[in-house]
């Protein structure tokens, strides 16, 4: 392990919250790993690693490259606390919130083993947290890994860069060659923090060669990059999809050319926020001006309820190097889906307004979709009558369009690749909002996958809403243990075939009524595969 007293002082003056002394200790609590020896905090059962830093701070120069390798330490790393969040304007429905300091110097991971030694390498889930790649952290509490590790899985999570900071493009980068890859650098934190994982995971009891990456939302949307990128698909061996999309429909700007339907380049989208600050040229001096932005500045006003409104943030794009093409392209053409799967939405998902190029402002607009004879077909499936309101419909339409039947379509073509898959739909409410919510609303699942509903609903959990939480997260465990999610005790959940188009239901009802079922939305489903 190579040792550098320097190097610790630069993490302190760049602001790393890394704690580094030079008195080693011995204990169980200490892991050497390829940098390092960190020290964890014990709490009953569970070992956990908080803030360890799996690249070098992402300011300055670093801002827009690649993430750089962190440097090895002398001492001891207190992994005590997370790590900064990434920079973000906070969005007030985030399931739960953290509370955590924010800056750019934000590429931080934590780990959470069984304080319990092995004699054999556990099971390793990684967490990939959504929030539309503008929000969202590692440190939100409904994300604590430690269910998962006090049944014996070392877990790990980690921080990505966001917004503008994660996802740009701009001429002068490209000129710069400063890197091969470009533009997705959330995705190319992903890839550094999966490959930390395969070089130290060992070193906390888990096992590199038996890893489970688990996203939902943009955390999804990034599994189905990572599952079809040709710089990731060595880096993990069964993967969990909670409401992550999968259509094309859902996909974002192409960097250097223009996409399918004619809107402009990443590159020209990074122009544009560029001229929006002053910034003209596309050399090394308007590089320099980029980078000498106040990161207030480039963060804006950005967030999930700004995202579709705001014209200089291009998001995700084809770079031709970390994403080649979309995942949709890769899947219908009988690639891609290399792994054993899981995959699933809600009942309530987000209406994905991008799907229409103009969004309907009547029922028979939003009807008129479906052709002339499928439109009386689908008036029917929708229930569709006098009472409903034209947004009503439009957002039934888009919720089906943008996450429930890109999800069937992964299923399905994972389905025809022979690959093991299992399909669900978590329709449960928790008690204190059945009387007054339509349904599962995107994202409820997590705390359910997680068993954090006690951080959630606080002192309204109920023994029902905790009995549903027992059940999911059990399969969940299971499923990172073996690639099949049954177990003792659990009602059986079948592989899912397109024949069947059999799913778990979670209903609402609670664990009772939950169990295998024919998708009861076929037919609303099949009507929307008709015109994606």
């Amino acid at each position: 392990m190579k040792k550098n007293r320097i190097y610790a002082l630069v993490l302190t003056v760049l602001g790393v919250s890394c704690n580094v002394y030079s008195g080693v200790k011995t204990g169980d609590t200490i892991v050497e790993t390829n940098n390092g020896l960190v020290q964890g905090v014990q709490s009953g059962e569970v070992i956990s690693y908080k803030g360890i830093p799996y690249a070098q701070p992402p300011v300055g120069n670093l801002r827009w490259r690649a993430p750089q390798p962190i440097e090895s330490w002398d001492g001891v790393f207190q992994a005590n606390d997370y790590g900064h969040d990434c920079l973000e304007v906070p969005f007030p429905s985030d399931l739960t919130t953290s509370d955590n300091e924010m800056s750019e110097n934000c590429l931080y991971l934590n780990v959470w083993k069984p304080a319990q030694p092995s004699r054999t390498l556990r099971p390793v889930i990684v967490w990939i947290h959504g929030g539309g790649f503008v929000n969202g952290s590692s440190s939100e509490p409904a994300y604590n890994i430690r269910a998962f590790a006090r049944q014996g899985i070392v877990g790990v999570s980690f921080n990505y860069r966001l917004g503008r900071f994660g996802f740009f493009a701009h001429p002068a980068l490209s000129n710069a060659q400063e890197d091969p890859t470009l533009g997705n650098y959330g995705f190319m934190d992903q890839i550094a923090a999966l490959n930390w994982v395969k070089e130290n995971v060992a070193q906390f009891g888990g096992d590199p060669n038996q890893v489970t990456v688990v996203g939902e939302s943009a955390g999804g949307l990034s599994i189905h990059a990572l599952l079809t990128s040709p710089l990731a698909g060595h880096l993990f061996d069964r993967a969990i999809i909670q409401s992550g999309a999968g259509r094309v429909n859902f996909s974002n700007n192409y960097l250097s050319k223009t996409n399918e339907k004619g809107d402009i380049s990443a590159e020209e989208v990074g122009v544009l926020f560029a001229e929006k600050e002053g910034i003209s040229g596309e050399g090394p001096d308007a590089l320099q001006a980029l980078r000498a932005l106040p990161a207030e500045e480039i963060l804006g006003n950005l967030n999930l309820l700004t995202l579709g409104s705001d014209p200089t943030y291009s998001g995700p794009m084809i770079d031709g190097k970390v994403v080649t093409a979309h995942p949709e392209d890769f899947y219908s053409a009988g690639q891609g889906l290399s792994v054993p799967l899981l995959v699933g939405a809600t009942t309530l998902e987000l209406p994905i307004m991008s799907f229409f190029d103009t969004i309907p402002q009547t029922k028979e607009e939003a009807l008129s979709l479906f052709g002339p004879v499928r439109s009386e077909i689908a008036r029917w499936i929708y229930g569709v009558t006098d009472e409903t309101a034209p947004m009503e419909l439009v957002q039934d339409i888009a919720r089906d369009a943008g996450m429930v039947e890109p999800a069937r379509f992964v299923m399905r073509e994972a389905d025809k690749q022979g690959q093991t898959i299992y399909g669900y739909r978590f329709g449960y409410v928790n008690d204190a909002q059945k009387a007054t919510a339509e349904g599962a609303a995107h994202a409820s699942d997590i705390a359910y996958a997680f068993n954090t509903v006690k951080a959630v609903y606080k002192d309204k959990l109920t023994e029902s809403d905790q009995a549903m939480a027992d059940m999911v997260h059990q399969y969940w465990v299971n499923f990172v243990r073996y690639g099949n999610p049954n177990g003792a005790g659990l009602p059986y959940w079948s592989r899912y075939h397109g024949w069947a188009d059999n799913l778990m239901m979670f209903s609402n009802d609670g664990v009772n009524q939950s169990g295998m079922v024919r998708d009861p939305w076929q037919l609303r489903l099949d009507l929307i595969e008709s015109i994606q």
